[in-house]
């Protein structure tokens, strides 16, 4: 090779990556990731384009390295004729033209994956350059919609078009290559979620604490009454498969002898039953819905007790943040939740559905002050040994790169 090819060669090598991200734009965990995630690859130095038929809930404006693009989707009068997928595939074709994107990354795969698929297919028929494709799988396009076997076919093909795999947890990594019958010899890795340490972390403020509180129950607390609430929360997207109706059982079990409060953050289809069925038990004063939140750090740090009593969780991030702000969490015994959960450790874990053992975990934190404690600790000195940001934005970037340079390096 001649001096100048070999100079242009290693200069190729080490040139940010033009990097393409597509996900919902909600305020679930594979778009926060997916967010945090682009955001710390344009920090360090990445070109980053988000595909989003929104905009995403944590950018509020492009900045440098950092631009997103709105998939524009056709309004057809049939209902169930979704343009989504078909709108996106041609957006990102149109984004790698105009901008040479080196590779695509899709957070949750349907249907992201099919997707990218379609769009890789058009840029190589035109003979145009075909970015790298890795797909993140989250959680259901696993275990629920993505083993349907109304698509599992089509799911698995796109899939296995992906030059790199990745997975939260070890969990949802093997059962994606059992359910979805995936080849042993694709490239898949398991790269845990992650926090910014710096934003979740332990504050026990007791007169911010007091203000909170009173604003959320629309009367002033004495800094006394603050001090003797003990607060219990919960955030999601208010699903079957959350179980929230186990900590409404919970609460009725606890309140008659201890002053406790239960925030429920987040928004979904159970909402209006859960709030009729509070009203109905009488619970109305002990149970706040608070809605989405933008910025629901400040509730966790108030918290005493994070509670995730779900029928499968894929991994858990909401467990995670919990944990980085110093609180320990009672969650069930299932999916990836034991990867971020050590049993008596920095929370307890429990069988789905036995509210017996989540009142009895919740007991035992609230009224031992020195086993909260403990587990207080404990749960940020996970967070900080194994879920950091920065360590885990470089393996994803170690692996973006690998893949990258594997492509320039036999061209």
């Amino acid at each position: 090779m001649a001096l100048a090819a070999v100079a242009r060669h290693n200069q190729d090598m080490n040139a940010p990556l033009r990097i393409a991200v597509t996900s919902f734009p909600s305020l679930g965990g594979s778009g926060i990731v997916a967010t945090e995630l682009g955001r710390a690859l344009a920090h360090r130095g990445h070109e980053v384009h988000f595909l989003c038929y929104d905009r995403p809930a944590w950018i509020d404006e492009p900045r440098d390295r950092l631009h997103v693009h709105r998939v524009e989707v056709p309004d057809y009068p049939l209902p169930h004729l979704g343009a989504y997928p078909l709108a996106l595939a041609s957006a990102l074709s149109s984004l790698c033209e105009r901008v040479s994107i080196d590779l695509i990354h899709l957070h949750y795969a349907i249907p992201h994956t099919t997707s990218a698929v379609l769009a890789k297919q058009l840029l190589a028929s035109r003979g145009l350059p075909v970015p790298k494709l890795v797909t993140t799988l989250h959680g259901t396009d696993v275990t629920l919609v993505g083993s349907d076997p109304a698509i599992a076919p089509i799911h698995r093909y796109t899939l296995e078009q992906c030059d790199g795999l990745t997975t939260p947890s070890e969990y949802l990594r093997q059962t994606a290559t059992m359910r979805l019958g995936l080849s042993s010899q694709l490239p898949f890795e398991v790269i845990p979620n992650f926090i910014d340490t710096d934003r979740f972390s332990p504050e026990r403020n007791p007169a911010q604490r007091r203000d909170i509180l009173s604003s959320i129950l629309g009367r002033e607390l004495t800094q006394t009454e603050s001090d003797a609430l003990r607060v219990l929360s919960h955030s999601s997207n208010f699903r079957p498969v959350k179980r929230i109706d186990d900590l409404l059982l919970m609460m009725q079990a606890l309140r008659d002898d201890l002053p406790v409060l239960l925030l429920l953050i987040g928004d979904g289809p159970e909402r209006e039953r859960l709030q009729k069925q509070v009203h109905q038990n009488g619970l109305s004063s002990s149970v706040c819905f608070l809605g989405q939140q933008q910025d629901f750090v400040p509730l966790l740090k108030l918290s005493d007790v994070f509670l995730l009593p779900s029928q499968l969780e894929g991994f858990g991030l909401s467990a995670l943040e919990a944990l980085g702000c110093g609180v320990p969490v009672v969650a069930s015994n299932v999916g990836g939740l034991p990867e971020v959960i050590t049993d008596g450790q920095n929370g307890f874990l429990h069988e789905v559905g036995n509210v017996a053992a989540i009142t009895s975990a919740v007991r035992q934190l609230l009224t031992d002050a020195t086993r909260w404690t403990q587990m207080s600790h404990a749960a940020r000195h996970s967070v900080e040994q194994s879920f950091r940001r920065d360590p885990l934005v470089t393996r994803y970037e170690q692996l973006f790169l690998s893949l990258c340079r594997r492509t320039k390096s036999t061209t």
